[in-house]
């Protein structure tokens, strides 16, 4: 008897899953409950009690597991498999019709087709599923690198743990947006008010707070929703043609999309689209910011191509930003780490567009200037794409009497250093360099971001309070430290001095281009680091090179190449290097073989995705070796593109722009015909 009981409750827990999987789909993905809420609770409550009854049975899967597991230290990093790109803005009816124009003649057609959705204003995120289960969910971060946040991404009630049919993709990678609805974030706030705790500013805050939260139980209390719009990886069926059967093949499979999203024909449909959603705007549960358009066929997607992280075929219609008035109650100059100097009003906090503005950028003079803009002046506010506060103009008849024209400084505020303008005639820059102060916090701060030598824990506080005490004066005063008299400062203690020394002693192992990066070179960021890296091989031949030999390379122009060989001619920046250097930063300096007379001599070449039998470092080296320029990114004066696998939007980009794409077999096909 006891053995027909345990599988009857086998066959009870399976159908109750079955069923409450089936409430969902209708719920979340077909948008049409049909069973009110207190008939799914029953259901969830009988699923519950049976699996207490028998926890040998409980399964990742389980509708009943999306309480939150244990909490976390730290997300781990996440390399997405294909990158997730951003979005070119349009703000303006002519914008887009500049980029349907674009759109027609790069896939060759005298009309368009579109798909066109809302854009949510959330939390972009990459689910991964593997014969059809959740394994994992990663934030976009910097489009190439995310944080693993599955274990709060299985929170949420709209993210399937399982997809639905009986034979499910062997992997898919799907692009979405986690948000936070308008009447659920009210109630958080509410119940942050309740507990006397800090209120969030906006859903989109809310949404990329809870997401982000180390104890997966938190995220499961809060009301978070999910829709999807994009492919990321598909293999074991089929690709759709187009992005309208992309959104049916999601539906299809259980996973929610937005319901007001449609294909478009032309750009007048495009238009009326638009104008209809931003009618509708204050009538959805979510915030938006605009609508995307995206070209539905793929084809037509992979004839149009890329540029830079951003797809060519797609666009974002930013609706207008909402404006409010307020006081500027004075006009401050920060000192950037190129000794920019940059105004800025402080202004009376005022709620513009979802969040509380206190401070807006004035640009440079020229912008002072043509505003007239004074301390004390009622000024409107705009939050420029609802993201960056600026102010747009200036109420004079509001202005008072005795308000005096502001006269920007033409010395450092910081260490009373000349601030000349600079080329263009609009920028004055602090002449002091890294004697002041001010530029000496920036560009500290930026050798230890993230993308360059990466030394968790050395936040912007303590850096401002070693500058300021004068414990250091450079970068390279950083690894003098000692735990000791970290434990010392201000919200430190032996623990956190210890974390914080062996960051800096794990930072002392680089490469070549997160060191050039770290340096804060004007105009010279990730990419470019790369390129300069793979192009002269050593820190010391890039130091001594002419503006020709840099002009030759890659993505390098007169301006950038003006910059780099200024700063390479400043004595302290030499310094700088040469005690990081001596200071125990080291990186791969193995002497480089070139073969000045090789196929690939002068052919600037760029590699992607996984290769056979050598990794990205060593195909680029022995490229190199060939007299090639290896390149981070394709572009018109790209040679060769050499794919491995899973080649992501670079091979998209090449064949797009018809550059010539090589296997590892074929890229050494070339070099022994040349040995021959």
């Amino acid at each position: 008897m006891a053995k027909k009981k345990n599988v009857s409750e086998v066959k009870r827990i399976k159908a109750l899953r079955e069923e409450i999987e089936a409430h969902n789909h209708h719920y979340y993905v077909l948008d049409a409950p049909v069973v009110p809420d207190s008939v799914f609770d029953k259901l969830l409550q009988d699923l519950q009690a049976l699996e207490e009854e028998r926890p040998d049975l409980i399964t990742e899967d389980s509708p009943t597991q999306r309480v939150g597991g244990a909490p976390l230290d730290r997300f781990e990093t996440v390399v997405h498999q294909v990158p997730m790109l951003s979005l070119q803005n349009a703000f303006s009816d002519d914008e887009l019709f500049d980029f349907d124009r674009r759109c027609r003649e790069g896939a060759g057609r005298t009309s368009m087709t579109y798909m066109a959705e809302p854009k949510i204003d959330g939390l972009a995120i990459s689910l991964r599923y593997e014969n059809g289960q959740l394994t994992r969910a990663a934030t976009r971060g910097d489009g190439r690198n995310g944080e693993d946040v599955t274990l709060n991404a299985r929170t949420i009630s709209s993210i399937p743990l399982r997809l639905v049919g009986k034979n499910p993709p062997r992997a898919l990678e799907v692009r979405g947006e986690v948000f936070m609805p308008v009447a659920g974030f009210n109630r958080l706030n509410d119940q942050q008010r309740i507990n006397g705790e800090k209120l969030y500013a906006n859903p989109r805050n809310a949404a990329a707070g809870s997401l982000r939260q180390l104890d997966p139980k938190v995220c499961a209390n809060r009301p978070l929703s999910f829709f999807c719009y994009a492919l990321g990886a598909l293999n074991g069926v089929s690709q759709p043609d187009n992005q309208n059967d992309l959104l049916d093949f999601f539906k299809n499979i259980g996973l929610p999309v937005n319901s007001i999203s449609r294909e478009v024909q032309g750009v007048d449909q495009c238009l009326a689209y638009y104008k209809e959603i931003l009618e509708a705007r204050s009538t959805l549960d979510y915030e938006i910011d605009g609508v995307v358009y995206k070209v539905s066929s793929f084809k037509d997607q992979e004839r149009i191509g890329f540029v830079s992280r951003a797809p060519r075929w797609a666009m974002a219609h930013k609706f207008p930003a909402q404006e409010e008035t307020t006081q500027v109650k004075v006009i401050e100059i920060q000192v950037g780490r190129s000794g920019a100097l940059t105004p800025v009003a402080r202004l009376e906090p005022v709620f513009v567009g979802g969040v509380t503005v206190s401070n807006a950028t004035l640009h440079n003079a020229a912008e002072i200037d043509r505003l007239d803009v004074r301390e004390g002046d009622t000024v409107v506010i705009r939050r420029a794409g609802d993201v960056i506060p600026e102010v747009v103009s200036v109420i004079k008849d509001r202005r008072k009497k005795n308000a005096k024209r502001y006269r920007f400084p033409e010395h450092c505020p910081v260490c009373g250093s000349e601030a000349p303008v600079d080329a263009g005639g609009i920028i004055r820059r602090c002449s002091a360099g890294l004697s002041c102060s001010a530029q000496v916090k920036e560009s500290i701060k930026h050798f230890v971001s993230r993308k360059a030598l990466d030394v968790e824990g050395m936040g912007s506080k303590l850096i401002e309070q070693l500058v300021d005490n004068g414990r250091i004066r450079s970068a390279a005063d950083l690894f003098t430290l000692t735990q000791s008299e970290l434990a010392k400062l201000d919200r430190m203690g032996e623990k956190s001095a210890a974390n914080l020394i062996s960051a800096l002693e794990k930072s002392r192992a680089t490469t070549l281009p997160r060191f050039l990066y770290s340096l804060g070179i004007p105009q010279v960021g990730e990419t470019t680091s790369e390129t300069l890296a793979s192009s002269f091989g050593s820190l010391e031949t890039l130091m001594k090179s002419s503006i020709d030999a840099l002009e030759a390379v890659s993505d390098v122009g007169p301006v950038v190449a003006g910059g780099i060989r200024r700063f390479f001619d400043q004595n302290h920046n030499v310094l700088i290097i040469n005690s990081l250097i001596k200071h125990g930063i080291f990186w791969d300096t193995t002497p480089t073989q070139f073969n000045p007379t090789g196929v690939f001599k002068d052919k600037t070449v760029v590699i992607t995705g996984t290769l056979p039998s050598m990794s990205r470092d060593q195909a680029r080296q022995w490229l190199i070796e060939q007299g090639a320029k290896v390149s981070a990114g394709v572009s018109k004066r790209t040679d060769y593109l050499v794919a491995g696998a899973d080649p992501g939007s670079k091979l998209e980009k090449a064949l797009a722009l018809g550059v010539e794409v090589l296997d590892e077999e074929q890229l050494k096909a070339l070099v022994r015909s040349e040995l021959a």
